[in-house]
């Protein structure tokens, strides 16, 4: 009898398991960075490479970090949701470009609109890995503290700007 309910046993705890993995969310990966300060940027920004982007100057205010690139393709399917957020909400929108040539971001950008007051180029990928980046895109909210208080891995859907971010932004002004 016992030889028939240890596999039994290690064969439900094992269902179990897997039904606990199948059932989260595969882009919710915690960020270690959530209500830490926001690393300092201080890169070159695309448009103007002799300034800097600062963190420090955007103290008081709740803004975004959107981190993109060129060869991202769900970087442009983000793209309208961007400029209608930058467009219709008072939300100051920066962004990161990651791992790219600052070239063919300013061409990207210059071919599908620019939503971003500023961005600054990330080319060797350094200040990614301090915000904690897996991947592009990525979108941080920053709060007038200049503390991280919430990453969106993946693209901004309507849906998701709607349910998530907006809901955020507001309760954090």
């Amino acid at each position: 009898m016992l030889r028939y309910l240890v596999p039994l046993a290690v064969f439900l705890a094992m269902a179990v398991f897997l039904a606990m993995g199948l059932s989260r969310d595969p882009r919710a990966v915690p960020s270690a960075m959530i209500d830490k300060p926001a690393p300092a940027i201080g890169l070159p920004l695309l448009h103007a490479p002799g300034e800097r982007l600062d963190v420090q100057a955007m103290r008081g205010k709740v803004w975004l970090l959107n981190v993109w690139a060129s060869w991202c393709a769900p970087c442009r399917e983000e793209l309208p949701v961007l400029r209608e957020v930058a467009r219709r909400h008072n939300v100051p929108l920066y962004g990161l470009n990651y791992k790219d040539k600052p070239e063919d971001a300013l061409a990207w950008l210059g071919r599908h609109g620019d939503p971003y007051i500023a961005s600054a180029s990330d080319v060797d990928g350094r200040v990614g890995i301090e915000y904690g980046v897996y991947g592009v895109p990525e979108t941080f909210v920053i709060d007038s503290a200049g503390r991280i208080r919430y990453r969106q891995l993946g693209l901004i859907t309507p849906d998701i700007w709607r349910t998530r971010l907006q809901p955020m932004i507001e309760a954090l002004q």
